[in-house]
């Protein structure tokens, strides 16, 4: 009698298979889960950027803002969604004309530092602008006294 062979895999072939795609999946794996704390990280540098550009707008359009004094808060959970997040500014003179008067334009520092909690970790950064101001009576005098 004649005996067929049928064809198929041994049991070390199988092994050997399963080994492979097991060390495939795992290094597959461990690259997805650090490409997705990689985009979580840039989701809230993007969002913590604009939330910085958003507020360096407000400070250098309100006209109200007081000269040397610290201001600062958090981003309103609305916009910084579940960010913890805040800012700190200081607006000092930066120029003045040679000879001011009443009703003079100078130049104003708008430095504005921006924080936010990651995993325990916090980080900043820095934004710095200018803009206008008005000269008034108390900006000549306090700019004449030494």
């Amino acid at each position: 009698m004649r005996q067929t062979r049928t064809r198929g895999f041994t049991l070390l072939e199988v092994l050997v298979a399963t080994v492979i795609m097991a060390i495939a999946v795992t290094a597959l794996l461990t690259g997805l889960s650090g490409a997705v704390r990689n985009a979580s990280r840039l989701r809230d540098h993007d969002r913590v950027a604009q939330l910085a550009r958003l507020r360096m707008n407000e400070l250098l359009v309100d006209p109200t803002l007081p000269r040397n004094a610290s201001l600062g808060g958090r981003f309103d959970g609305g916009i910084a969604g579940t960010l913890d997040a805040g800012w700190q500014a200081l607006v000092t003179p930066f120029s003045t004309p040679p000879s001011p008067g009443p009703q003079m334009l100078a130049l104003d520092r708008v430095v504005l530092q921006v924080w936010w909690n990651d995993g325990g970790t916090r980080h900043t950064f820095t934004l710095e602008g200018y803009k206008e101001h008005i000269l008034v009576a108390d900006d000549i005098a306090a700019a004449a006294a030494p």
